[in-house]
């Protein structure tokens, strides 16, 4: 399932910044913390991949076992 997102791009008199915001549900599957440091990483011309820097703790724990 996709994630439609549009890029946004902000012009100033001598430069300009682009934006593409990351949806909250993929933020919090992905379980990204605030400040967490990611890097772009261009395949080809149509697919960009985005990836972390460093894994945090979260992202490489394994998934606790529910207690009943």
């Amino acid at each position: 399932m996709g994630h439609p997102t549009k890029v946004q791009v902000i012009q100033r008199e001598k430069s300009e910044q682009w934006y593409v915001n990351l949806p909250a549900a993929v933020a919090h599957a992905l379980e990204f913390g605030k400040g967490e440091v990611v890097e772009w990483v261009i395949e080809d011309k149509t697919t960009l991949i985005l990836k972390r820097v460093q894994a945090s703790p979260a992202a490489t724990a394994k998934p606790r076992k529910k207690k009943r």
